[in-house]
């Protein structure tokens, strides 16, 4: 899985990734620009990859997307339910629950497509933070059949080690200013990482 900044360049790194690996989805985080936005998702469904807006269903909608990813929030629950009803049983909506094992079996259990398990942004201790990660990732593999997502890795060690921990897919942040060379070196790295473990 994919993250991406929609803004100057996006379509130079999408390409660059999508061509170097396989990947099964991008979460495009969108600018101001719903063209561009746009002409992302369809360059993404042209190679297979499941295109994904963040936090926004109603310009996924717009933009014929295959599906919105909800970002962290207080509000979960809510949030996945107006999703769900504004773009139906047919697109992909995931969610990231955080670090709260209630907030993924509630979102579970309603459907969702996928559970994001990500550290907050006001968690100033990392480290410990992305332990906790492992330890979630691998209580829901255990558990449950909803594919799960481990967010905010930040390096290919990290990714390996989400993957070894359970994880269906490990999230690689693509940041906006990024050289495309960069991009694609990053995401084969990525890919070695966590081959055979997935």
């Amino acid at each position: 899985m994919l993250t991406i900044e929609a803004g100057d360049g996006a379509s130079e790194r999408l390409a660059a990734v999508l061509a170097a690996v396989p990947v099964a989805s991008v979460i495009l985080q969108p600018s101001g620009d719903s063209a561009l936005v746009s002409s992302l998702v369809a360059e993404g469904q042209r190679r297979n990859a499941a295109m994904l807006i963040a936090d926004d269903a109603a310009l996924a909608r717009a933009v014929n997307a295959d599906g919105v990813h909800i970002g962290y929030s207080e509000t979960p629950r809510e949030r996945f339910e107006t999703a769900r009803a504004l773009l139906g049983g047919k697109a992909v909506v995931g969610c990231d629950v955080g670090r709260s094992r209630h907030v993924a079996m509630t979102l579970g259990e309603l459907g969702a497509d996928y559970v994001a398990f990500g550290v907050p942004a006001f968690v100033k201790d990392r480290e410990a933070a992305f332990g906790r990660q492992l330890d979630l990732l691998s209580w829901w593999a255990e558990i449950f059949e909803v594919p799960s997502v481990g967010l905010d890795a930040t390096t290919p060690e990290q990714a390996e080690a989400m993957a070894s921990a359970g994880a269906d897919f490990v999230c690689m942040q693509v940041d906006a200013g990024m050289p495309v060379s960069d991009a694609a070196a990053l995401a084969r790295l990525w890919n070695e990482a966590i081959a055979g473990r997935l």
